[in-house]
């Protein structure tokens, strides 16, 4: 044998995102299959992130914390993952590192274990800082991210520096290479996983990419035989396209190089069967293999982005300026010093190019706040000196001058604003979202009904909820014949450990 393999799944946090908008499933959808996940064998499961718990609040009405912690106790032998990009929760605005410590906090007590945490201008200091704190909340397994780009100032030199300051980081049990626009072509990406492994320490090194450019299964394989032995990847249904790979065909590629694995095929087979009939209950796309396009180097965007961008400009009647808009997010990025684009920032690079093509006043007649902060150095330095004109421009204006004293969101008064018995976490929703949102959400049923694609699950489900308001109970026992069921609450599983 050559080794073995390991997959977090992506389905439900970044493959719902890549293709569904984020916004494609909700809790009962979710708990209808987590069984069934729970079965499959993945080493965690790449689950939500501060921008989905936002999503769960405005679009679904549904209470994001109730959604850990019913899916976490309805798969208790699978870690849920958090992804926190940079020093922010939920808004685009800094957070203090006692709000983000809080959040942290919830986040653990409501049943995720694993944090995936990155920043946007790969800022090691801040990724050890934002560790530490995961750690400090009782996360018990932390990763963090080297977020890979292309551009002239993302060279060899830039990739060595970092991955060596990425190893000093003494609260990472793991690292992962993360190429949010699939960028990575096999030979760079073995050559980054190599140094990777090289210098981790014997720390596992995992690998996340998408299917933008269809390279990624490739890119998959190059990485296993660099020594990367966890790959991130969603069942088929929600995999392809600006997705990740399938873990169907990673499986059969990973077995036919002679790689073990620990996965129930008929599991995954059932948990991939729900999400295409999910899929088309919904009327929802399923992701496809795109075709290689070498323009995408050009531009980079991530995702569904260009999607989005389309849409924005059908909106605005000005549909003609799609390739313009595409140019122009390019020369963007330029000015502004190379960002990689991953959230938040390809959203700013976008923002701005599509306001240059469709304003009459000229390119950067409008610049919104979030471009005037990232030209501040608020969301990290950027790679490259930003240009000169421009930034003497942004920053001379009086709305630099205000956002150059922009202060955290924080926990200073928030008691007192919004009251002294909420919960933490009612109280960091209403910290960071609209007022109208929170009380939508609030004021929505709190029970879901479970989605009729596995109605079978339903009783077991329900008994879950019933468990969870039940603080006094900390584990029940049910056998049917040979089948055994067992549930612990958290804290128990804590201690039993």
């Amino acid at each position: 044998m050559t080794g073995s393999v390991e997959l977090v799944d992506t389905t439900i946090r970044d493959g719902n995102q890549s293709l569904w908008g984020g916004t494609g499933l909700t809790t009962s959808d979710v708990l209808a299959v987590a069984p069934v996940i729970d079965r499959v064998g993945f080493h965690a499961l790449d689950f939500t992130s501060s921008t989905h718990l936002a999503i769960s609040v405005r679009y679904h009405r549904e209470d994001p914390w109730e959604r850990l912690r019913l899916v976490a106790a309805a798969m208790p032998e699978t870690m849920l993952t958090f992804l926190t990009t940079g020093t922010r929760f939920i808004s685009w605005k800094p957070a203090s590192d006692e709000l983000l410590a809080m959040a942290f906090r919830a986040v653990v007590a409501n049943g995720v274990r694993r944090f995936q945490i990155m920043h946007p201008a790969n800022d090691v200091a801040t990724l050890g800082a934002l560790a530490r704190l995961a750690r400090a909340a009782g996360a018990e397994e932390v990763v963090l991210a080297l977020t890979y780009s292309v551009s002239p100032v993302h060279d060899e030199a830039y990739f060595e520096q970092r991955i060596a300051e990425l190893a000093q980081c003494e609260d990472a049990d793991r690292f992962y290479l993360k190429d949010p626009g699939g960028l990575l072509v096999p030979a760079r990406a073995a050559t980054l996983v190599a140094m990777m492994v090289a210098t981790a320490g014997g720390r596992p090194v995992e690998v996340h990419s998408h299917c933008t450019t269809s390279l990624a299964p490739l890119v998959y394989l190059e990485t296993l035989r660099a020594g990367a032995r966890t790959l991130h990847t969603a069942v088929r249904p929600l995999a392809l396209g600006t997705s990740q790979p399938s873990a169907e065909m990673t499986l059969a590629n990973a077995r036919a190089l002679g790689y073990s694995d620990g996965i129930d095929d008929l599991a995954l087979a059932e948990m991939s069967s729900y999400f295409g009939s999910l899929a088309a209950e919904k009327a929802l796309p399923i992701g496809v293999m795109a075709e290689y396009d070498e323009a995408y180097y050009h531009h980079q965007l991530p995702g569904g982005m260009a999607g989005t961008l389309s849409r924005q400009l059908e909106e605005m009647r000005r549909a003609d300026l799609f390739d313009a808009a595409l140019d122009e997010v390019a020369r963007v990025r330029a000015e502004l010093g190379y960002p990689i684009m991953v959230t938040p920032l390809s959203q700013f690079v976008v923002t701005q190019a599509v306001m240059n093509v469709v304003s009459a006043g000229g390119r950067y007649t409008t610049v919104p706040d979030e471009v005037v902060r990232l030209l501040l150095g608020q969301f990290g330095d950027p790679p490259a000196p930003p240009d000169a004109d421009l930034a003497d421009r942004v920053l001379s204006s009086p709305r630099a001058a205000e956002l150059r004293e922009l202060e955290p969101l924080s926990l200073d008064g928030a008691r007192a604003r919004f009251g002294r018995r909420i919960s933490d976490e009612e109280l960091l929703l209403r910290i960071t979202m609209p007022e109208d949102q929170v009380e939508a959400m609030l004021t929505a049923s709190p029970a879901p009904a479970v989605n009729s694609a596995r109605p079978r699950h339903a009783p077991l489900i329900g008994l879950l909820r019933e468990l969870e308001r039940r603080p006094s109970t900390s584990f029940v026992s049910l056998r049917k014949g040979s089948e055994l069921i067992e549930w612990r609450r958290r804290e128990e599983q804590s201690r039993a450990r």
